[in-house]
């Protein structure tokens, strides 16, 4: 009997040894996203996109070997402090790949965490050009600030038809600061009157600021900052009466800057990456996703509005899985060693990587917020 016992234990062993885990059974990715702070509103809609995308396709085929997929998702906090952490915990859980993040400011914070661990990111709206230079593993797979900054101060001048604009942004914040910069040397060329000021971290009353604007006699003020920021000005322009165009960065493109449009019916703008319209498949897929489960449709700001951000979530992922295809390997090395080269033709449209890891991207969208419809109009526009 002992015998007996001692062979059917002696083959369970074999057995488990001969078997993976599922662990080994299993690629991970990393999501480095703010779900909280002044960028968590935003960090939540660009993850959904990772995590219809990941519902969407949950395994990826390895060297005739099918994976499971895991999104991993670390909360940054949109806190460069906070940044390091949530990029040493996703090393320490094993990501092969890490997605990421929402905010540039907390992407730099980040970026030599995962350089020291040798593991890839790819940025999907963090468009600081300093998050990629000076390092060889970060890539982007969206336009940057220098284009987006051009654009929003030839939009004023020539569309608009401007001759003085209001620059607001967030002090310290390497986002905002970076827009305005880009803005301003483009102004300067274009001969645009500029009057910038700062706000401080936590600013709820931009009263005096905007008072400031109406001074200055702006036709167009450009304020790029988060989100919730965003609002706050909207809603305290329109209750001073301010007769002026608001335009904003990639960041506005929310159903939420939305909302208190509608609310005020003041004349806003954003530049952005996706225009509705241009992948009905994903679109029809991706608002089903949100309408069947109460708490992505919470993350997506209460309602379907597809934001930019999701759709470049969703081509970040699969891009993900190109690299790791052609990688052949969940080695963060081996994917870094292959990512250069990976191109992938996704909602968004074609993606590749240039100089710096940058993407190849030649063209950017104005979305117009209709007050009286509650929808965007996009125009797509030249990035020079």
């Amino acid at each position: 009997m002992k015998k007996l016992f001692a062979l059917v234990l002696a083959v369970a062993m074999v057995l488990a040894l001969a078997a993976p885990a599922f662990a080994d059974d299993t690629i991970t990715i990393g999501v480095f996203e703010p779900l909280t702070g002044d960028n968590g509103p935003g960090g939540k809609q660009e993850t959904l996109g990772m995590q219809y995308a990941n519902q969407e396709t949950p395994t990826v085929e390895v060297n005739g070997v099918t994976y499971n997929v895991e999104l991993v998702v670390a909360d940054n906090e949109s806190s460069n402090d906070k940044a390091v952490s949530a990029a040493t915990e996703l090393v320490a859980k094993g990501a092969s790949i890490v997605l990421g993040s929402y905010g540039s400011s907390v992407s730099i914070a980040g970026a030599d965490t995962f350089g020291e661990a040798g593991v890839p990111v790819i940025g999907v709206t963090c468009t600081n050009p300093q998050v990629t230079e000076g390092n060889d593993h970060y890539f982007r797979i969206c336009f940057t600030d220098p284009g987006q900054g051009a654009i929003h101060a030839q939009f004023a001048k020539n569309t608009l038809g401007a001759s003085k604009v209001y620059c607001l942004g967030q002090l310290g914040n390497d986002y905002d600061q970076g827009l305005l910069n880009y803005f301003q040397a483009t102004a300067d060329e274009l001969g645009l009157k500029v009057l910038k000021e700062d706000f401080p971290e936590g600013t709820s009353d931009f009263t005096a600021y905007l008072t400031n604007a109406k001074n200055f006699g702006a036709e167009v003020i450009f304020a790029p900052c988060s989100i919730p920021y965003g609002q706050l000005i909207i809603q305290q322009a329109a209750s001073q009466g301010m007769d002026v165009v608001i335009t904003g960065p990639d960041t506005w493109d929310s159903n939420m800057i939305m909302d208190s449009v509608v609310a005020t019916g003041m004349d806003v703008y954003c530049t952005t990456f996706y225009g509705e319209g241009g992948a009905p498949e994903f679109e029809e897929g991706f608002k089903a996703y949100l309408n069947g489960d109460e708490t992505a449709l919470a993350n997506n700001g209460g309602n379907d509005m597809i934001a930019a951000v999701s759709v470049m979530g969703y081509d970040a992922y699969y891009v993900a899985l190109e690299a790791i295809k052609a990688a052949g390997s969940a080695d963060p090395a081996a994917i870094l060693k292959a990512l250069p080269d990976v191109t992938y033709e996704g909602a968004t449209g074609g993606i590749a990587f240039g100089e710096n890891g940058d993407a190849v991207r030649s063209t950017a969208f104005i979305k117009h917020a209709n007050a009286e419809t509650g929808a965007w109009e996009a125009e797509l526009t030249d990035l020079g």
